[in-house]
């Protein structure tokens, strides 16, 4: 699921495509149109062929693999989510804190509670 390197930014996904991401993330891989399809009814009414565009544009982006199954495709995620996550959050603290962890550090724990903040000392402590 690794792109080449640690380094490699991941453009940013739009929220239709997330969110067919985040249902394929979810499943366990392959994911099959009918289970994205489910999944995504009990969230909103969306055309089957609405939900087959954006398949397709996350396979020509190569975010996800498609593999033929009969009549039906099955999709397996190409990156991760916490790769995805850690990329969009780099691009972010390079835009919008010009490139200054310690802005961001300081923004988000103004918003944070105390349990929240030793959960943080504690997966920084792990990572060490």
């Amino acid at each position: 699921m690794a792109r080449d390197s640690e380094d490699t930014m991941i453009d940013r996904i739009p929220d239709s495509e997330l969110e067919i991401m985040n249902i394929i993330w979810e499943h366990e891989a392959p994911v099959s149109r009918q289970t994205i399809e489910e999944a995504v009814a009990a969230q909103r009414p969306l055309a089957q062929t609405t939900i087959l565009t954006l398949l397709t544009r996350l396979a020509k982006k190569e975010l996800v693999s498609v593999t033929k199954n009969g009549r039906s495709s099955e999709y397996t995620p190409l990156i991760g989510k916490e790769e995805y996550l850690a990329s969009q959050s780099r691009r972010f603290i390079e835009r919008e804190c010009g490139h200054k962890m310690s802005i961001f550090a300081s923004a988000l724990a103004g918003g944070l509670s105390k349990d929240e903040i030793e959960e943080l000392r504690a997966l920084l402590a792990s990572e060490e």
